[in-house]
This record gives C-alpha cells, structure tokens and sequence, in this order.
C-alpha cells in the first residue's frame, strides 16, 4: 500500500522533470490536486536537503542532489544482468534464441544471450560484434536513435554483402529504416545468414534515451508462422525493460 507523503514526493520530482523552467507552489498544487499548504509543507521538506532549488520568483525546480543520486544510480545499472530475466522469459514464451546488444560506433556488440536448443545455430555470441546496417540489433538502433546521430553512423558504413539479400546501400536502408519507425520495431530478413529471421526493439532509461536493443531470431519459416506473436512478447518485454531503467 502507498504511502500518502512519499506518493506526494515522488509525484512532485515526476512534474518539475518536465517543467525545466520551474513552478511554484500554486501552480504544483492545482496541477497534482493537493492543499496548498500541505504542498508548501512538503516543498520547504525537499528544499532543506537538497532534493529542490527555488529561484526569486518562488519556482521550484528539481536540486543539485538529484544529480549525484542519478549518476551513482547509473553506475550500478548492469543492463545485461537487469536485462537476463527478460530474455528468458521471452526465450521461454517464444522457444527462440533472444539476444541484448549495445552500441560500438558502426557496429553492436552482444552483451547477453539466452539460447534456446531448437534454434539454427549462429555465430552470434556474447562479446561478438556484427555491423549496424545489416541486423536486426543494429537497425534498431539507426531507426530509434536521434536523427542526427543515426545519420552520422550511415554516414561512415561501408556497405559489405553477406548474403544475397544484405542492404546494399544507404537509399534502401533508409527505406528500411522510415518502416522500421512507424512499426515501432526492426528486422533482419537474412541479411547476415542465410535461412535467419530476425526482429529488433529499442530500450530506453530513465533519460528517454536509447541504450540497448533486444532481438528474437530463428529459421525464417518457424519465425514468420508465428511472427505476431513474436512482436507482441518483444515490445512486452522492451517496455517492461525500460520501465525498469526508469523509462516512463
């Protein structure tokens, strides 16, 4: 059960993030629908131990506090060990090898796998590196990141066939990529191994910044009869992930 005052606390951090300019104690009070005075009360509390900051026109806005806190909550985030009992239970649900990657310049790195028996085998393991332009992992990233940093990478990739069906050049990746963003997830259609079907979604953390991608792939057959559900338990799991890292 929630605890009434520290629902209030939270609730407040939750506003002034998305008011970098501040609010005053009038304006928190009608915007959560709290008593100003209570308001006040819990305001000046935030205040005294650095959680808040106040300017001359009485606005609030969140403390220097808040800095330190977040950045050594960030240094304890292990994302593959956060992310492990996601991909079992996805691995699970789908009966598909399921991996997480982040991003290396123009290319992903695997940092966790769980593999399932029944899968075609892949030369795709934990600390391996595969190209952006031509993964399912990779174009998550290129769709999902900010424009400009996802135009600095295509910029520099120097398109290499692997199979007959790999992206040969920036015109049709960014077709791939302009689908990719209005279906809210990526794919890899034997691009990087024959026989292999691949589907990618983006992870966000608290800064709603993208940080890692998570991928179920398999035989292209077995993967496209079951292809809604695959989609569904991936965006799933890549929400509840993200939740998790503060994502909202």
């Amino acid at each position: 059960m929630a605890v009434k005052s520290a629902e209030r606390v939270l609730q407040i951090f939750e506003l002034l993030e998305g008011a970098p300019g501040g609010m005053t104690n009038k304006d928190i009070s009608q915007s959560l629908g709290f008593a100003p005075s209570s308001t006040l009360g819990i305001l000046r509390t935030m205040l005294e131990y650095g959680y808040l900051m106040i300017d001359e026109g009485k606005r609030y806005s969140l403390g220097g506090k808040l800095v330190r806190l977040g950045d050594i909550a960030a240094s304890r985030f292990d994302i593959g060990k956060m992310a492990s009992p996601h991909l079992k239970h996805l691995m699970n649900a789908l009966e598909e090898t399921c991996f997480l990657a982040v991003l290396s310049g123009d290319e992903i790195v695997y940092i966790a796998k769980e593999w399932c028996e029944q899968t075609i085998n892949t030369n795709a393991n934990i600390g391996s590196r595969k190209p952006v332009y031509c993964t399912g992992l990779g174009k998550a990233f290129l769709a999902f990141l900010p424009e400009k940093e996802s135009r600095e990478i295509i910029d520099q990739i120097d398109f290499e066939e692997y199979t007959h069906k790999t992206v040969r050049n920036k015109k049709d990746l960014e077709e791939q990529l302009k689908q990719f963003r209005m279906q809210g997830y990526s794919i890899d259609d034997q691009e990087i191994e024959e026989g292999l079907w691949c589907a990618a979604i983006p992870i966000y953390d608290g800064s709603r910044r993208m940080v890692a991608a998570i991928s179920v792939s398999g035989p292209i057959e077995r993967m496209l009869s079951k292809k809604d559900k695959i989609i569904s338990e991936l965006l799933m799991t890549g929400k509840k992930l993200s939740e998790q890292l503060g994502y909202h």
